[in-house]
């Protein structure tokens, strides 16, 4: 299985292809649609389903471009469907020069369980925090936490729905029972490992 993290948008928020063989998924195409159908296309590989960690205007600005240009469903938690076509939600109204951000309600709602698309796996777990309805994903051996957890640090909790104590609980109940080698892909800078992170992330280690 393969992976590549590709930043898109004014604040580089990371985009991921997975992929194996022939069979690839997306997970929150934040922006630059035309970029991630051109790094797609260069897999070689067919897109299946587009993932969204959650909602915020930074990691779904391009879906409604990639859905329809692969003619793919989009998997979002049940409790920010409805963020996706609201401006206010999705923080893009915060940002004028976006026009506010309306996308097209996702076609399936995430349960917290083992998924199987195509020949790719992987487990949804619940990591909210940073907004209510954010999920990982937890694959063979790496997990893409989105805006969960970071190199060094962790997510905003100061948004819509954010709450601190929560994920810290999120990242110690579902992401450090992980192995400590797992690579960790989040939503914004550099991959890190479980084991870094819970020997060297200041919000775990004051």
């Amino acid at each position: 299985m393969q992976i590549k993290q590709i930043p898109t948008g004014p604040i580089q928020e990371n985009c991921y292809l997975i992929w194996d063989k022939d069979e690839l998924l997306i997970v929150d195409p934040g922006a630059d649609a035309a970029l991630l159908i051109k790094e797609i296309e260069a897999t070689k590989a067919k897109p299946l389903s587009i993932l969204l960690t959650h909602t915020h205007y930074d990691h779904i600005g391009a879906v409604d471009a990639l859905r329809d240009e692969y003619q793919i469903p989009v998997f979002v938690s049940p409790l920010e469907n409805a963020w996706l076509s609201d401006p206010v939600l999705n923080l893009s109204s915060r940002h004028p020069e976006l026009g506010g951000l309306i996308v097209r309600p996702a076609e399936q709602e995430f349960e917290l369980k083992e998924y199987t698309i195509g020949d790719l796996h992987f487990r949804v777990v619940p990591t909210p925090g940073h907004s209510h309805g954010s999920v990982s994903f937890v694959f063979d051996s790496f997990v893409v936490s989105g805006d969960a957890l970071f190199k060094g640090s962790i997510g905003r909790t100061d948004l819509h729905t954010g709450n601190l104590e929560q994920l810290l609980d999120s990242i110690q109940t579902q992401l450090f029972t992980l192995p400590e080698h797992y690579k960790v892909y989040p939503g914004h800078g550099d991959s890190t490992t479980i084991g870094f992170e819970k020997t060297n992330n200041p919000f775990f280690n004051r």
